[in-house]
């Protein structure tokens, strides 16, 4: 099963064309004219279009939390950093993201 990522506004849509052969399909907010919007707009979007939500955004983890399962995220827990390193951790962690992704009750997942 491939896994679709969407990625919040506070990572570079320039990750996306670094990530497309692991991760087909995955969208940055931004091509999809989802920036600006609400967190939950962008949490209704990914539930409706099988996307996981990828995120340094503490809200979606708090989100994730409350809400849970079926809506998947990643949260980033890294800081202000390259964009070169949250390409290393996403495509160094495709096994996990892709074993995450089709897991039936799990919800988060925190990656740094």
């Amino acid at each position: 099963m491939s896994v679709k990522l969407l990625l919040d506004e506070n990572l570079s849509d320039r990750i996306i064309y670094r990530i497309t052969d692991l991760y087909p399909a995955s969208e940055h907010v931004k091509t999809l004219s989802l920036i600006k919007s609400e967190d939950v707009m962008i949490w209704q979007y990914a539930k409706v279009n099988d996307f996981v939500i990828v995120s340094k955004d503490s809200d979606f983890h708090q989100r994730s939390i409350l809400y849970g399962h079926p809506r998947k995220f990643i949260y980033l827990c890294v800081g202000n950093c390259p964009t070169s390193k949250i390409v290393h951790i996403l495509r160094e962690n495709y096994d996990m993201i892709s074993q995450f992704g089709g897991a039936e009750e799990e919800s988060i997942l925190v990656l740094s």
